[in-house]
């Protein structure tokens, strides 16, 4: 296959289709920060004690090898550390990272691109895995089992198709929808990993270091008090820790103290169950303006202004977890603990379904 012919099939990416992670680039300070608030190196990451432990067995005996770690796919809810465990897999490995998404690879050529860059060993991160277009899924097969993709060449009757060998690579897959990932992409990986909502405990530890680097002076009830609002989250965490480091330091004397922490996060409207102004306009809305009667995804998401998906990815899942909401055959409704939160009691005579979760 000449050069010409290639560079003709093999179409660059569209612009931020992928990037290389290069320290030296010079982002925004908040950018920055996040950045520099990321574990580099396995040992560093903070929970996640049964996936951290495969992850280093499955690393180890890779490097042992001197081989490509294997296929790797991670999911969970957002904000959990699937990106920061992409970077540590390179750094452990050695090799370098390139970062895309799914919903930026919009076309094959985009994809094939990608991969013929690549050095031998490299880590591809896809991020939102889930939402990759099927002709762009379908180049990942060859690519992933046999360090192969096959290009068509031509259109119509003179159409042929090439085999291309690409350098042994590692495929770290992010998702926040397993459900949604293709049973064959997800059969090619050789490790899926779940990501489950952190502890208060260890949300504290990661205030803790996350504050020792943006060198803020903060008391262990001032980070406890952070971890307990956090979600579960550590990147809301960490984003919590600024807002309250920028109040402690126009409203205070700059050390977060637990009465700082707690003034600070109430200023921001973040409950101290952690929730914040959409989490609550869902529970009014279930209690108050559907009186406890269930409600359809799609109907809430147009009350509270915030699409099904987010309301489904992003909130729902905590407020699961807190025992507020619950789904029902009928859509999703709201428990005795919600109707408690809001200071309000369900309508009388009425014994909501929820009510007795």
């Amino acid at each position: 296959m000449s050069g010409s012919a290639r560079r003709e099939v093999l179409t660059e990416p569209e612009p931020d289709a992928a990037r290389e992670v290069d320290p030296a680039a010079g982002p925004s300070e908040e950018v920055e920060d996040e950045a520099g608030l990321r574990p580099r190196r396995l040992e560093e990451f903070v929970g996640q004690p049964d996936l951290v432990e495969h992850l280093d067995i499955v690393l180890q005996a890779a490097r042992g090898r001197r081989q490509p770690v294997d296929h790797l796919l991670f999911a969970g809810p957002p904000g959990l550390g699937k990106t920061s465990l992409a970077g540590i897999v390179a750094t452990e490995m050695g090799v370098g990272l390139r970062v895309t998404s799914g919903p930026v690879l919009a076309r094959a050529g985009d994809l094939a691109a990608l991969l013929t860059d690549l050095q031998p060993g490299d880590v591809l991160f896809i991020d939102e895995i889930h939402r990759l277009h099927r002709s762009v899924e379908e180049i990942l097969y060859p690519a992933m089992e046999d360090a192969k993709i096959d290009i068509l060449i031509g259109k119509g009757p003179t159409a042929r198709s090439i085999r291309l060998d690409l350098p042994r690579f590692t495929l770290v897959g992010a998702t926040t929808r397993t459900g949604l990932v293709a049973g064959p992409l997800r059969d090619r990986f050789g490790f899926v990993g779940r990501l489950d909502l952190y502890s208060p405990a260890e949300l504290e530890a990661i205030v803790a270091r996350s504050a020792r680097i943006l060198g803020v002076d903060v008391e262990p009830e001032g980070a406890r008090r952070i971890a307990e609002r956090s979600r579960g989250t550590p990147r809301i965490a960490n984003r919590l820790l600024r807002r309250v480091r920028d109040f402690a330091e126009v409203r205070g004397d700059g050390r977060i103290s637990a009465v700082t922490a707690a003034e600070g996060l109430d200023l921001f409207g973040i409950d101290q169950l952690g929730l914040d102004k959409v989490d609550r306009a869902i529970l009014d809305a279930l209690c108050r303006r559907f009186s406890g009667h269930p409600v359809g995804l799609t109907t809430l998401a147009q009350c509270v202004g915030e699409e099904p998906d987010t309301i489904e990815d992003a909130y729902e899942p905590y407020l699961l977890q807190q025992g507020l909401i619950q789904r029902t055959p009928r859509g999703r409704a709201p428990t005795a603990r919600a109707w408690a939160h809001l200071g309000a009691a369900p309508p009388s005579g009425q014994a909501p379904e929820a009510a007795l979760f």
